[in-house]
């Protein structure tokens, strides 16, 4: 999931699967965000990412950059959003004022994935 808007409060309580980015335009949004069961990081380019987490952690065995521009872009081509075109226009300005939010149990639950592949292919 993309918001490219601003959230209300309480934004990711309960939430403990999938990932979402949310473009934070005026630096509040960790305000906005319940923490308790999610960490909150930077999108990171694809070789940021693979210096900073194993390949087995990433959503869709793809670096975030990816994806959320993949979700960009289809959003613009589906809506002609002003703001999708805008954000995909600036890219390298906006990349840095999204946040990504990784709830700590998906983050376990691709962990315990990849250790089973890893054993299951010894």
């Amino acid at each position: 999931m993309a918001v490219l808007g601003v959230t209300g409060r309480n934004f990711a309580a309960g939430m403990s699967g999938g990932i979402a980015y949310v473009l934070d335009l005026d630096g509040e949004f960790v305000k906005r965000c319940n923490t308790a069961m999610v960490d909150l990081e930077p999108v990171l380019s694809e070789s940021e990412q693979q210096g900073k987490l194993a390949a087995e952690l990433w959503h869709r065995g793809q670096a975030d950059e990816v994806i959320l521009r993949d979700m960009i872009e289809r959003h613009a081509e589906l809506t002609n959003s002003r703001r999708a075109r805008e954000i995909l226009e600036k890219w390298a300005a906006y990349r840095p004022r999204f946040v990504k939010i990784f709830p700590r149990e998906y983050r376990r639950a691709l962990g315990e994935l990849a250790a089973a592949q890893r054993k299951a292919a010894a």
